[in-house]
């Protein structure tokens, strides 16, 4: 199966989404390899940053998702290799 390792950066500007947020984020959980979050209190923000090593449609399709959601935005960082596992 071939894989990339990828960085999701969400910006979450309505804290109703976050369970969704959370959800979808674990419903991939056996390709996410870390997992930093940051609350901007003073901005009323919250930062969360996704290391990801899964096929290309993984990272994708969850990027996707997340951006959908109300209050979120998402850009996504892809390494230039592609492992063969």
């Amino acid at each position: 199966m071939e894989t990339r390792v990828a960085v999701i950066s969400i910006i979450l500007e309505n804290s109703a989404s976050i369970n969704e947020v959370n959800k979808l984020i674990s419903d991939c959980s056996d390709y996410v390899v870390g997992r930093m979050g940051i609350p901007y209190k003073k901005r009323g923000l919250s930062i969360i940053s996704i290391v990801i090593d899964s096929p290309q449609d993984v990272i994708s399709t969850l990027s996707g998702k997340l951006g959908r959601l109300d209050g979120v935005s998402t850009k996504t960082a892809y390494s230039k290799y592609v492992f063969n596992d």
